[in-house]
């Protein structure tokens, strides 16, 4: 499992360098524009250090370079999502059970946190729906999906939780940054096994999309 488990990671990691111009113009919208490079860097890290601590488990691993090194507010909540997908797998012979229990749980540990709840424009929105799908039992194409519909349809929310809640309305039509994040993440875990429901460009061609459709490039004032 422990080699799934880096598979996974490795295959976030590259996603992140793909994705990391549209994160960052997400970002530039609705933040201060870092998360590309905060989720890039900070998956780069994780990779290295798979390399250099083969004996650990890699979501322990993620989970300590994602609360120690990487900045911004995105970091220490993956890396609190990391640490229970990380306890979970190490609890758990199951797969799905282990992944299920894992979310659930890191799903709660960020709302302790951060206070979002769904619909406040933020990760949460893109985690939550993974959970509904993980305890319904679908399998990771669908629970991908779920992540990137839930992401896909922040663009739609104003924010009322982090940087965002500060733009107003001029964030409308363009997906959270952080949401596309988590999406990526079950991009990742179904693409490892090869399930994922659509290629990589399609899904960053969707959070463009949602801008396009909506006139997010136009602000709305307050």
């Amino acid at each position: 499992m422990s080699n799934e488990q880096r598979l996974v990671l490795r295959t976030y990691a590259r996603a992140a360098r793909t994705a990391h111009d549209t994160l960052t113009a997400l970002d530039q919208i609705s933040g201060d524009g870092d998360f590309g490079d905060n989720l890039r860097e900070g998956l780069d890290l994780v990779a290295s250090a798979l390399d250099t601590r083969p004996a650990e488990p890699p979501f322990a691993v993620a989970a300590e370079v994602f609360l120690d090194e990487v900045g911004g507010t995105s970091g220490p909540l993956l890396g609190l999502l990391f640490q229970e997908i990380a306890r979970a797998l190490a609890a758990h012979d199951d797969d799905h059970e282990a992944w299920r229990a894992g979310v659930r749980e890191g799903l709660a540990a960020i709302q302790r946190v951060g206070e979002a709840e769904p619909g406040d424009r933020t990760m949460v929105d893109a985690l939550a729906p993974a959970r509904d799908a993980l305890d319904a039992g679908a399998d990771l194409r669908d629970v991908a999906l779920a992540a990137l519909n839930g992401a896909r349809a922040t663009a739609s929310l104003r924010a009322r939780r982090g940087r965002a809640s500060y733009v107003g309305r001029r964030a409308l039509g363009s997906p959270d940054p952080g949401a596309m994040g988590v999406a990526l993440l079950f991009w990742s875990l179904a693409r490892a096994r090869d399930r994922s429901p659509v290629e990589l460009g399609e899904l960053l061609a969707s959070a463009n999309s949602s801008e396009r459709e909506s006139g997010g490039d136009s602000p709305v004032p307050d």
